[in-house]
């Protein structure tokens, strides 16, 4: 090889051999002595270039290549107002923190998914068989307790069999009645209907107790043992433990990961603990969640909304399918049984301005039974907007005067102004009605008590009893010693003096009962501005759940009840409005009856076309709502604040507030990146 002005020249094998020789780490050494200090730096920025480009471009196709997929680990916890007491799905409707831990530990056959539909949870396959009258369930056959043992179909009937044994006393009880399950091996069940009903998919959402743990318990027991506190279940989060105060309260339990749970198509459930502690108050929570002591909590009190906006929790809101009403008791009230008064009371009602002073418009107004807004269903054909003019027409209409502000309907007992006839047997008429009314007020004088209009023989005697028992000023000045049993003048004179009491006044006022809750008493409250505006007086009285519920609602004693009911999300209004449902344990809160919405409701039960369904159900709001027994306020959103940290939730319409939680297996905090 030769060197000739600068040029290189070398054969074709002297070539492949120089390329096959990379250097080695001594020639590279000897590099940096060879270049000098410009060509150094030139090599060290064009090395750093290529070394960055290639590892972007490395980054870049792995970026491209795979994508974000959740990861098991992490922790979340969750702050609450309350303590347990029976984490038990048999009891665990009496008390929202009971209901959430519930649907963490136990399953149910079904369940709601992440859209808020109902799908499959241990079940792995629903038949409906004979129009709807017949279940077959079909269980999944790897589902293990938290103990290590196997669910059968034998723990599905115990628990229900438990919740439809009164001695038991569960609240659930009411839904379940004539339901029947047969087991027909160890993972199918049939479940019979007396009558088809559409929502039946979404009753089969309840939990499942162990038999192997509960069997053995008396129904006297049952509430008192301390499994209810350790709960054994099939979710996708054991029991680990929990902390109490010196006093007893439970001030925290801790979930943590169950490695077996039977959603087995994916690592879930994804975060390895979950904790829950326990407040007092809802102010001992916001400043907690203020301090960052907890990553989730729920706040009812308007008044704290405010308090995290500027924080960096996530607000999500889940609409639920609830309303809350104010309902009219004809039974207890004559004038709640006049349609003229109870539509009077609608439009004086200003529902928009009371959801924005109450619950700071996070909520909607509503008009109808079967929140058609949140169902997508026809909004009804008539409302009742806010109307005062229009209310006090109709108040005038059914009978009032309106005097100092107030509405006063003026009555008399007798509806005569005086006696004026001679009266005797044989006559007959207005004043015989109102003798006969006068008489009747005391069993001694008139023991029938017959209002007639006719003079016969017993008036005769009442009137003799009456002239005798007065005799110093009837009978004396005409020198008798005994009654005549006709009616003149010195008779005439004392029944006038007797009988005829002073004009009645009464004013149109009415007593409304509630929940002992500060949001349903600010809403009491603003009802009665609002109403006493329109010149209708009101009197609220709160009283504890447990006493409204034995004192009252159960036997329907009360002119007015403000309340929420919750229509779940196949929508069912027939246990608040059918007239099966008028008396206990019945939710027709407003006595309401009409034969031709008992007859859509029954055939929008038990219909599975969901068509035929709508078109019932969209008719009978309109009867309802143009009857007026009721006066419909707000749908109330469920707030929720979480960490941005964690991720995996959606807002959906829920049934309940414990439901945010079913979902909670998709939760994660923790990321991988995987290949596509």
């Amino acid at each position: 090889m030769k060197l000739e002005t600068g040029k290189t020249h070398c054969s074709k094998t002297g070539k492949l051999e120089i390329l096959k020789k990379w250097p080695s780490k001594k020639q590279w050494a000897q590099l940096f002595k060879v270049l000098g200090k410009k060509e150094r730096i030139v090599f060290l920025v064009f090395l750093g270039v290529f070394t960055i480009s290639f590892l972007s471009l490395i980054v870049t196709l792995y970026v491209k290549n795979t994508e974000v997929q959740p990861a098991v680990g992490g922790k979340y916890t969750e702050g609450m107002v309350g303590s347990p007491r029976f984490i038990n799905p048999i009891y665990a409707a009496s008390n929202d923190v009971d209901r959430d831990l519930v649907e963490i530990i136990f399953s149910g056959l079904t369940k709601y998914d992440s859209e808020g539909q109902i799908v499959p949870d241990l079940a792995k396959e629903i038949k409906v068989k004979d129009e709807g009258r017949i279940y077959e369930v079909y269980l999944k056959e790897n589902v293990l307790w938290h103990d290590g043992e196997k669910l059968t179909a034998d723990d599905v009937i115990f628990t229900l069999n438990t919740i439809q044994n009164p001695d038991y006393k569960s609240p659930l009880r009411g839904n379940y009645l004539g339901l029947e399950a047969e087991k027909i091996n160890d993972y199918l069940i049939y479940f019979k209907l007396k009558n088809p009903y559409a929502g039946f998919k979404e009753r089969l959402t309840f939990k499942i107790l162990p038999q192997h743990i509960w069997q053995d318990i008396s129904p006297q027991n049952f509430l008192l043992t301390n499994r209810n506190l350790r709960p054994v279940g099939t979710g996708p989060y054991r029991f680990k433990d929990l902390t109490q105060d010196s006093k007893g309260f439970i001030t925290s339990l801790k979930l943590v990961r169950f490695n077996k749970y039977f959603e087995t198509k994916s690592p879930k459930p994804y975060l390895s603990e979950i904790n829950f502690i326990f407040f007092k108050s809802e102010e001992k929570l916001a400043k907690a969640a203020r301090r960052g002591e907890v990553d989730g909590f729920s706040l009812s009190s308007p008044e704290y909304y405010s308090f995290f906006e500027e924080t960096s929790f996530k607000e999500y809101s889940f609409p639920l399918p609830r309303y809350f009403a104010v309902f009219f008791n004809s039974g207890q009230s004559k004038y709640l049984a006049e349609e003229e008064i109870r539509k009077a009371l609608n439009y004086g009602t200003n529902k928009k301005k009371l959801v924005q002073k109450v619950i700071l418009q996070k909520g909607k107004v509503v008009d109808s039974p079967i929140l058609p807004r949140i169902f997508e269903y026809a909004d009804p054909k008539q409302t009742y907007s806010f109307n005062p003019k229009k209310a006090e027409e109709l108040i005038q209409k059914a009978g009032f005067e309106k005097k100092d502000g107030k509405w006063v309907e003026v009555t008399r007992e007798i509806n005569i102004t005086e006696f004026t006839r001679d009266l005797r047997q044989g006559s007959k008429g207005q004043e015989v009605t109102a003798l006969q009314t006068c008489l009747a007020k005391d069993p001694e004088i008139y023991p029938e008590g017959k209002i007639t209009g006719y003079f016969g023989p017993k008036t005769k005697e009442a009137v003799i009893k009456f002239q005798e028992k007065y005799s110093k000023d009837i009978l004396d000045p005409w020198g008798f010693t005994s009654g005549t049993g006709i009616v003149s003048k010195t008779t005439r004179a004392k029944l006038n003096e007797v009988c005829l009491q002073p004009t009645k006044k009464t004013y149109l006022e009415f007593t409304l009962l509630t929940v002992d809750d500060p949001i349903l008493k600010k809403v009491a409250e603003t009802l009665k501005e609002q109403w006493q505006e329109i010149g209708i007086g009101l009197e609220i009285k709160t009283y504890p759940i447990s006493q409204l519920e034995k004192d009252f609602i159960k036997p329907r004693k009360y002119e007015m009840l403000l309340l929420g009911e919750a229509l779940g999300t196949v929508p069912d209004p027939f246990p608040f409005w059918h007239s099966s449902q008028i008396k206990d344990p019945g939710l027709n809160l407003a006595k309401y009856k009409n034969s031709k919405a008992d007859e859509l409701l029954e055939e929008a039960r038990t219909t599975l076309d969901s068509q035929i369904r709508t078109k019932n159900l969209q008719e009978f709001q309109d009867i309802l709502i143009a009857d007026a027994p009721c006066l419909f306020l707000y749908t109330p959103d469920y707030l929720y604040w979480v960490s941005p940290e964690i991720k995996g939730l959606q807002s959906k319409i829920i049934p309940d507030p414990s439901q945010r939680l079913s979902n909670i297996e998709e939760w994660y905090v923790k990321t991988r990146r995987v290949f596509k």
